[in-house]
């Protein structure tokens, strides 16, 4: 027979639950006669259900010859608990009623919290802990050891203790209204056909424009418009002007306005010399992730004026209009921009992804590009569907990953380069190389298609592209470049390396599952640190469409912005929410984030990390280029 459970209110302002012989209450107007406390605590069999947040008190000052009835055991609820947020800031917060252990383990309610107790005696001490006795927090085995104690100990911290999302507090009713919505809105975030309707009513159009799940907005100190992702000249101008005087206010009182917050809005300022770029984003994105991507935006306009014109065009006239020099560079800002929008694991980790081949292959690959290398080249690259096969460059200049990102999106966002033809001759400013001058980039696509038959080809076709880039400081380098190019192509095909590189290509990237098998790890970002290069799997099967692959990267950004806080000194972090677990491993060599079920445990998403860093270390030399051939 259970024992009856009577709750009082200590004067402390705590919640106790005391435990009385069932004979004491035969009758039912009797009152209960005070218990002592005892030394000993009673002792949990495998079906105990306990609070993670419960604790218990002992107090040793009464013998147990004194003892008038059975013993009792007092449970005090932790009121209070302090969560870390992504910018650092803690808050203090009442702990939530709800837990994650393995089934039949955890039963727990705020407001009626019940133990079942073992009927046999306990002779633990006052070391004794509730985690002693819950066989979900072991991990077990190579798990723990490879985690440490992070994972098992930390279930009190700070990072434990912040796991839950807001939206598994909804009602199912309430989560299908907002996932409805949040769809809707994002399916048509990269529809601009009623800004350019020109019979469109004012209103709609301003409507349409505040829909918007993310905006960027570039603009000069002098408050004259320069870009934005979305809306007309018109509807938008307003708003310009009302940015412009709020970070004048605030520079008025010797001050920088960079970022603030409204509602479930974020607003992320940078000023970089005569401009002013801004994002208004509601997808959850931290301070620092906007400030990067604006920072790309920045860096594209630098690609195509360099910062010596810029400065010089706002230094002769404060109030220059800058949509005419940088005509036409309009669709190479807004494919970056929608990038960002539908989510960049490249912009995120600031890395680089490159096609995973045999080393030997790449080896080869290299000395193609070395024997047939022309005297003015400055960097050669192979590239595949984004990503990077192989690539030369002189011996004190390396490539920065953001001039790289700056090259692909032109090249595979950007369908202009693609229509021109086989060959194109591109004057650009790399700004991490060098921010004052130009280079020329020599392009050609391998295994070009009719434009009828690109246009009809799927939005995929870009992962199956190969293309040969060389850069060269030469603006007379074309017939050079040129002649290298076919050399190069003669070579590869000879020995057989444009066939391994389409075979990769066609092959794509790998699941999940065949990485490792039974793993319950759905998807994953692998960095590795020192080479600045990153590797993942295929986003099939749980993640074909654009929003499920939205809302893992929106998962990556908020895991990545916790364990990157300025504040912040984790490095494991794991995240619940009632769609996905989630788990951050960050080390001084690689960065690991990884996606699961639901219903994943944690000792299973740690055994499926432990997995991939076995994989990604065994296949360094396939996934990653270590150093790239030099001259």
């Amino acid at each position: 027979m259970p024992d009856p459970l009577t709750s009082s209110s200590p004067k402390n302002g705590g919640e106790s639950v005391e435990s009385v012989d069932h004979e004491q209450h035969e009758n039912a107007d009797a009152i209960a006669t005070p218990l002592p406390p005892r030394p000993t605590i009673q002792t949990f069999d495998s079906k105990t259900s306990i609070s993670p947040a419960a604790t218990l008190r002992l107090r040793n000052e009464t013998a147990p010859s004194q003892l008038r009835t059975k013993p009792t055991t007092a449970v005090s609820l932790t009121d209070i608990h302090a969560g870390s947020h992504q910018d650092g800031q803690q808050d203090a917060y009442p702990p939530t009623s709800s837990a994650r252990f393995s089934p039949g383990v955890v039963s727990v309610n705020a407001k009626d919290l019940r133990f079942n107790l073992s009927a046999s005696a306990s002779e633990a001490g006052d070391s004794a802990s509730i985690r002693s006795y819950l066989p979900a927090f072991d991990a077990g085995g190579d798990v723990e050891s490879l985690l440490g104690e992070v994972l098992e100990g930390s279930q009190d911290g700070p990072a434990w203790l912040n796991l839950h999302d807001l939206p598994q507090f909804m009602s199912s009713a309430e989560a299908s209204n907002e996932d409805r919505h949040i769809e809707e809105n994002f399916l048509c975030e990269f529809d601009s056909r009623l800004a350019e309707d020109g019979d469109a009513d004012e209103n709609a159009l301003a409507e349409h424009w505040k829909s918007r799940l993310k905006h960027f907005l570039i603009l000069s100190t002098a408050g004259k418009p320069i870009y934005s992702r979305h809306g007309d000249e018109n509807t938008i101008s307003q708003y310009f002007g009302v940015i412009q005087t709020i970070i004048s206010f605030y520079q008025g009182a010797n001050d920088s306005l960079r970022a603030f917050s409204a509602g479930t809005t974020r607003f992320v300022v940078v000023t970089e010399g005569p401009l002013y770029l801004v994002a208004i984003s509601r997808l959850g994105e931290s301070e620092a992730q906007l400030k990067v991507q604006l920072d790309a935006l920045y860096m594209q306009i630098l690609s195509t004026l360099t910062l010596p014109t810029l400065n010089q065009l706002f230094t002769n006239r404060p109030s220059t209009d800058l949509r005419r020099p940088l005509q036409g560079t309009e669709p190479l800002l807004s494919a970056l921009a929608d990038s960002f929008t539908r989510g960049s694991a490249p912009t995120l980790l600031s890395a680089l992804e490159c096609l995973k081949i045999r080393k030997a292959h790449r080896h080869v690959i290299n000395n193609c590009l070395l024997k047939a290398r022309a005297p003015d080249l400055l960097y050669g690259l192979v590239v595949a569907g984004g990503r990077l096969v192989s690539v030369i460059r002189p011996k004190r200049h390396s490539l920065h990953p953001s001039d790289l990102q700056l090259v692909f999106n032109m090249l595979f966002e950007v369908g202009g380069v693609k229509a021109a033809g086989g060959e194109n001759w591109i004057p650009l400013c790399l700004p991490g190389f060098n921010s004052s001058g130009y280079l020329y980039m020599y392009v050609s696509f391998l295994g070009q298609e009719t434009v009828e038959h690109r246009e009809t080809a799927s939005v995929s076709r870009s992962e199956d592209e190969v293309a040969i880039i060389l850069i060269s400081a030469n603006k007379e380098s074309f017939y050079d470049l040129q002649k290298m190019r076919d050399e190069v192509v003669q070579q590869l095909e000879r020995n057989g390396s444009m066939a391994i590189i389409q075979s990769a290509v066609k092959a794509g990237r790998p699941n999940a599952t065949e990485i490792s098998p039974g793993t319950v790890i759905r998807h994953f970002l692998y960095k590795s640190r020192a080479n600045v290069q990153f590797a993942m799997p295929s986003f099939s099967p749980h993640f074909n469409t654009l929003l499920a692959r939205r809302r893992l990267l929106t998962t990556y950004q908020r895991i990545h912005a916790t364990v990157h806080a300025k504040n912040s000194h984790l490095k494991v972090h794991h995240c619940v929410n009632r769609e996905s677990v989630s788990l951050a491993w960050v080390t001084p060599t690689f960065e690991l984030y990884c996606v699961a079920g639901s219903n994943a445990s944690k000792a299973a998403l740690a055994k499926g990390a432990s997995a991939i860093i076995q994989w990604a270390r065994r296949e360094e030399e396939r996934l990653f280029i270590l150093g790239g051939a030099v001259f």
